[in-house]
């Protein structure tokens, strides 16, 4: 579904990623994990057009998007739930839902858009009048998650969706991850809690200071003794 080859991208004149090459399997949850600054949300933020990779390529589908506005790329199919969840605070959650279904054809499609992001979040439909700055944080990535689900997008790309949480709401937002997932939606995680990830993850990606050092299931990684050490703080 998704073919990284080989991107390098900087921060201005920083190099941040360094020959970064992965792929994504159609229907599979793939995880980058890795230390702080490592460069996992550049990738992110590449893959959905906020960034331009200065060498490399990114495939999609079979389709090169590198050089495409954020905007197609959505339209093509990917969404991009970013760190910090971003939700427009004097929005309510409706008004939320639907700039995520701008992609949508028709009034149709968006009304059923929000009954499946209902049906998924019923505590969203219980606050769909309310503004988000007023949601708690584990709401608010709900918000986010579903904002992002709306477009009914073949890639989900999810950044910390459990920073920031309690635990008992960090579990039920990698809960939300394998539940979507189930759904048919691809995934590609990032994710600070390392061990639930790989847990999750059909293949994942180890990435220190800005270049792939290691890749395999979830399980193999986590079994690694100088990875989790050195690499993952386990």
């Amino acid at each position: 579904m998704l073919e990284v080859k080989g991107i390098n991208v900087r921060y201005n004149i920083i190099p941040v990623l360094h020959g970064v090459s992965f792929k994504v399997e159609e229907g599979q949850m793939v995880s980058i994990v890795g230390a702080n600054a490592a460069g996992k949300s550049t990738i992110l933020k590449t893959i959905s057009g906020l960034l331009r990779p200065f060498e490399g390529s990114i495939e999609f589908m079979g389709d090169r998007i590198d050089a495409r506005a954020p905007f197609e790329i959505t339209s093509m199919g990917i969404s991009h739930v970013p760190e910090g969840r971003k939700i427009f605070s004097k929005l309510t959650v409706e008004e939320n839902l639907l700039v995520g279904a701008h992609v949508r054809n028709s009034q149709d499609e968006v009304a059923q858009g929000l009954n499946e992001m209902f049906d998924l979040f019923p505590i969203l439909k219980d606050r769909r009048e309310q503004k988000g700055e007023t949601l708690s944080g584990g709401e608010q990535q709900m918000l986010a998650i579903a904002r992002g689900l709306i477009s009914h997008p073949r890639l989900l790309m999810l950044d910390e969706p459990s920073l920031g949480l309690s635990p008992i709401l960090s579990r039920k937002a990698l809960e939300i991850c394998k539940e979507v997932r189930s759904r048919g939606t691809t995934i590609l995680l990032v994710e600070q809690k390392v061990k639930d990830a790989l847990q999750l993850s059909d293949w994942a990606y180890v990435l220190q200071s800005g270049k792939v050092i290691m890749e395999g299931t979830g399980q193999e990684i986590l079994s690694n003794e100088m990875i989790r050490k050195a690499y993952l703080g386990l």
